[in-house]
């Protein structure tokens, strides 16, 4: 009897099975280390595999979401790196602004600038609308720009005629010709060294690859101002100008230019004129058709006459030498002062005239202001 009590537990265990090992791991798991006792719970309670699975899972918490994580961010951008930067090209062709001799765009600007400014309104009333027909190569464009600087019309007017004779026509006009032409050649039909000079900077970025026509044309506005203005004798004044008459380009403000600046404190009644740091915020409201605005703005210094300090007052076909002479000893902001703009019926007579200096039809200072 006492033999058997201690054998019962043994034969209990060993009744579900007749296996020696099965009968022995739960005796092994009570007398022997612990290490064994967790290996045998283990193996006992789940199959090999799954104690496979439990145990990486256990060792691995502060590994696996660091490297998912890196593996979603990385996928996506390497394998939608180039769809994402097809689009940024398309954004500058699509942002560009519509010329302003595209058909229905100056209607479309008159009704904002309507809108928006019951003043503008007014004088709007007063004027037809504008036109922006004139269509050249920009390297030509603004040669001639250069060419009509700081001086009288017809004076202008002769000296390119003999300028594009040199070339062989207007289509010779380009980086290469130009920068062929020496400047005895260029003295000989009345260009001064200066603007001799001028002309082969031009001419020379052209030919290095700085400026194209193609660039100018797809450039957007700041940058477009930015890059002709390292141009040798083109300023502020002259890309503004370039970029109204010569590119059509709706939103440009000239704020250096005086009648502008005249005609805005006439518009809203200032007691001072306002500065060129003090434009852009008057006619904010007027974006993104200013140049239209500005156009308008012309037209009521005309009407009004010249400002004040103006010390010749003449119709711009009846400059006289001493207007002329006069004028070229002001600074280029006054010499804005000398002539009133050109009317509307007086730009159609005179469609032979390079529609980008349209504002100052006497006297042509492109190029001076910075």
């Amino acid at each position: 009897m006492n033999t058997a009590s201690p054998s019962t537990p043994f034969s209990f265990s060993a009744t579900p099975s007749s296996e020696g090992a099965a009968t022995e791991l739960p005796m092994t798991s009570q007398i022997h280390q612990k290490n064994n006792t967790n290996t045998a719970s283990l193996s006992s309670t789940s199959p090999p595999t799954m104690t496979t699975t439990e145990a990486v899972n256990l060792r691995a918490p502060a590994k696996l979401p660091s490297r998912p994580r890196k593996l979603r961010k990385l996928s996506p951008e390497n394998s939608e790196g180039s769809s994402k930067i097809i689009p940024r090209p398309r954004l500058v062709a699509v942002t560009h602004p519509r010329s302003l001799s595209s058909e229905g765009e100056i209607e479309i600007a008159l009704k904002h600038l309507r809108a928006t400014d019951p003043n503008l309104a007014k004088l709007i009333d007063l004027h037809q609308p504008p036109t922006f027909d004139s269509f050249q190569t920009p390297f030509l464009a603004l040669a001639k720009s250069i060419l009509y600087q700081q001086l009288a019309y017809k004076a202008g007017s002769s000296i390119y005629s003999r300028f594009v004779s040199l070339c062989d026509g207007e289509s010779g006009v380009v980086p290469n010709t130009v920068l062929a032409l020496t400047p005895q050649q260029l003295r000989q039909i009345g260009v001064s060294g200066r603007k001799t000079s001028y002309l082969h900077d031009l001419a020379r970025k052209y030919q290095n690859g700085i400026l194209s026509d193609s660039a100018i044309i797809n450039m957007d506005d700041k940058s477009l101002f930015t890059m002709l203005t390292m141009v040798n004798g083109i300023g502020s004044w002259s890309v503004h100008m370039f970029m109204i008459f010569s590119l059509h380009r709706p939103d440009v403000l000239p704020v250096n230019d005086l009648s502008v600046r005249k005609a805005v404190q006439f518009l809203y009644g200032l007691e001072e004129l306002p500065r060129p740091s003090q434009m852009d915020q008057l006619c904010e409201k007027w974006r993104p058709y200013r140049s239209v605005a500005s156009w308008y703005l012309w037209r009521l210094v005309e009407a009004r006459g010249p400002p004040s300090s103006a010390a010749v007052t003449a119709p711009a076909a009846a400059v006289t030498a001493t207007a002329t002479a006069t004028a070229m000893s002001l600074q280029p902001q006054q010499q804005m002062e000398m002539l009133p703009l050109p009317s509307p019926s007086h730009q159609q007579q005179s469609q032979h005239q390079p529609q980008f200096i349209d504002p100052i039809n006497g006297i042509i200072n492109l190029g001076q202001l910075s």
